[in-house]
């Protein structure tokens, strides 16, 4: 098949492109730049912009389904730099699927869509956990409406399904685990709380393995149809061991301070009064959103997408991690 991939130069939109040009399929990417680890495995790149109509459009001419991966991510900036790559870049989507009458579409959401200021969500899956409501962050907003409007468009002539991978990380990732070894190495990096809170994460192979097997699925009225689904390691674990095994993984020092998720809250309250202000650069170290996160339990029930379209994580949190200390020692080399 031909198969349309937006993102595909991030860390899942690679992982997202090889494993379908190893499947078999012709590949394009829709990116805002060039990558040359795309074009030695032999993916087309097409330039532009999700809030691009346009852009869109021309680049969906002619495939046969779309991963909807690309989305702008983070803790800050303002509300319309979210909206328009969230929500308005995948109206752009889901018009070009009607436009060019592309079958299948599988959306790269996030768990945040659930968020809810310090509730645990333990052991459920996606049709027991409700939106969120109130957002403390952007992203999670526009997710949140993008999500929505992409389970709605499933019908009789295009097939839609949203994945909502939780913490992903492994070899190639240049945010999550990098950023975090940055701040330990620096001394800035606290728990929330005591860290016995615990979490899930997806290793990266796992996070693609699940799009493609929801791909494979999916068809009009099938199982995963129209629906949500979080997505795994299912493996959680508190905090404290899970942050400081991966910092182990890259070389960084262990973390052993925390601050109470008050002080932390408040911390993250003044810092996005402060940032707009002082016109200060980069992301604030804390946010409201993000306090809420780090002390509070995430971790879901994989039976859903394993019952409706089999996804069973192939690579554990230990070999992940043994893949990963293995990739940071080849890089030092």
């Amino acid at each position: 098949m031909k198969i349309l991939v937006t993102g595909g130069g991030g860390f899942l939109g690679q992982a997202l492109c090889r494993g379908l040009v190893e499947r078999g399929h012709q590949v394009l990417s829709f990116n805002r730049g060039h990558y040359l680890s795309l074009q030695e495995i032999g993916v087309g790149q097409i330039r532009g912009d999700l809030a691009d109509a346009n852009a869109v459009h021309h680049a969906a001419a002619g495939v046969d389904a779309i991963f909807h991966n690309a989305a702008k991510a983070g803790a800050w900036g303002s509300y319309d730099s979210y909206f328009q790559a969230n929500v308005v870049g995948t109206r752009n989507v889901l018009a070009a699927c009607r436009a060019h009458g592309v079958g299948r579409l599988v959306y790269t959401s996030t768990p945040s869509v659930t968020h809810r200021a310090t509730h645990p969500v333990e052991g459920l899956g996606a049709d027991e956990v409700p939106y969120g409501e109130d957002f403390q962050a952007p992203y999670a907003a526009t997710k949140t409406i993008a999500e929505q409007e992409v389970l709605a468009a499933n019908d009789a002539g295009l097939a839609t399904v949203a994945l909502r991978p939780r913490l992903i990380w492994g070899p190639g990732d240049n945010q999550l685990v990098p950023r975090l070894a940055q701040r330990a190495h620096a001394g800035r990096l606290r728990f929330v709380g005591d860290g016995s809170n615990k979490v899930d994460t997806t290793f990266i192979d796992n996070a693609a393995q699940a799009h493609f097997d929801a791909f494979d699925h999916l068809v009009i009225g099938a199982a995963c149809a129209g629906k949500a689904y979080f997505i795994s390691n299912g493996e959680p674990l508190p905090m404290r061991e899970l942050l400081n095994r991966l910092l182990a993984a890259v070389g960084a020092p262990a973390v052993e301070k925390s601050i109470s998720f008050k002080a932390a809250y408040r911390i993250g309250a003044l810092c996005e009064k402060l940032w707009p202000v002082l016109r200060l650069r980069g992301e604030p170290p804390m946010t409201r959103f993000l306090a809420e996160q780090l002390c509070t339990p995430h971790w879901y029930s994989m039976e859903p997408a394993r019952r409706d379209f089999g996804y069973v994580p192939k690579v554990s949190i230990e070999e992940g991690l043994r893949r990963l200390r293995e990739s940071t020692l080849r890089g030092k080399a």
